[in-house]
């Protein structure tokens, strides 16, 4: 972490941020969550890269699983499905994370001041920070995974994305085709970008109240379960338990995190949000802005080409890239 950030009080005792407590922070490391795998990921980077490779059997080792077999050559169903995807997609973030860090001589601790992930993402982005690490994460990202697919029955719960509704219009179609059941905002990903979450009822009958309140488009995702809801609740006892004996250390930049679209460095509170987030909304448009407000103006994401694309919705003066590719990694590299 770059001296000279402004830190809260709290973090202060915390040796990693201790004496920083002025100036302007400049660069957020992000990380994407699911939806962003498809087969053939990570194919090119572990071509070119040993650091990849290593990376990727870590991964392999840990789960005792042929997962990059799987990213790379598919079905793509099996890809697809929640328990492979969390920990794919996180697989690949690292990847080239350690690819810019080993290979480019550059680390996060040096040049990254913030940093967040969408819903898995958050994951990513704590083991890129060194608070957990890469075995353990993946673990835990498969048990997230089954636990999530596990927690509603198949065919109770749906999502749907509204697209050219604000947070505050599409909360208010959400809560009027509510009734008696679930059906809340699951992500605020940018503005006029909003996923809703709960009874598959209750998110047909929001789709259709969102056309009449403007929504230019309504439309199902193809999702196994109702993520980041109230219903997902199964799935959050579950990570309490898993969590509770591993090891997370204080990150090497604060986390802005999905439940508090704020800065967190505090290993206890850390436990306690990757709990919560189970079942809350995912605030990344806060998020955004928060850390755009602090002074952030360049974002990178890596291992997905889906966090920084909102980055520009969000906060349109400040500079975005995606790290996926070698060539990017040198992009990257010659900006930092």
């Amino acid at each position: 972490m770059q001296p000279g950030g402004t830190v809260p009080p709290y973090l202060r005792e915390i040796p990693a941020f201790a004496g920083m407590t002025t100036g302007n922070y400049m660069r957020a490391f992000i990380f994407p969550g699911q939806g962003s795998q498809s087969v053939g990921m990570g194919a090119a980077l572990a071509e070119a890269s040993p650091t990849a490779r290593e990376a990727f059997a870590e991964v392999d080792e840990a789960l005792g699983q042929h997962l990059f077999k799987l990213m790379t050559e598919g079905p793509e169903g099996e890809l697809t499905l929640t328990e492979n995807a969390q920990p794919a997609i996180m697989a690949n973030s690292i990847a080239t994370l350690r690819v810019l860090e080993k290979e480019g001589g550059v680390t996060l601790a040096d040049k990254a001041d913030f940093v967040a992930g969408h819903s898995l993402g958050e994951y990513s982005a704590l083991c890129g920070a060194g608070a957990i690490d890469l075995a353990t994460t993946a673990k835990l990202l498969k048990k997230r995974g089954l636990a999530m697919q596990e927690a509603v029955p198949v065919g109770i719960g749906a999502m749907a994305v509204f697209l050219g509704l604000d947070f505050e219009p599409a909360k208010e179609v959400a809560d009027e085709a509510a009734g008696d059941e679930v059906c809340v905002i699951a992500n605020d990903n940018a503005p006029g970008q909003v996923v809703i979450s709960g009874h598959k009822a209750a998110v047909d009958r929001a789709c259709a109240l969102a056309k009449d309140a403007g929504a230019k488009r309504a439309m199902p995702l193809a999702v196994s379960a109702p993520f980041h809801c109230p219903l997902m609740k199964p799935a959050a006892d579950a990570m309490a338990e898993a969590l509770e004996g591993v090891e997370i250390h204080v990150p090497s930049a604060m986390l802005y995190a999905n439940v508090t679209a704020g800065p967190v460095g505090e290993h206890e509170a850390i436990r306690g949000l990757l709990v919560e987030q189970v079942t809350a909304m995912v605030r990344w448009r806060e998020s955004i802005a928060a850390m755009a407000k602090e002074g952030v103006d360049h974002f990178v994401e890596f291992g997905g080409k889906v966090v920084a694309p909102m980055v520009k919705r969000i906060a349109g003066d400040a500079e975005q890239k995606s790290v996926v590719s070698m060539d990017d990694v040198e992009a990257v590299l010659a900006s930092i």
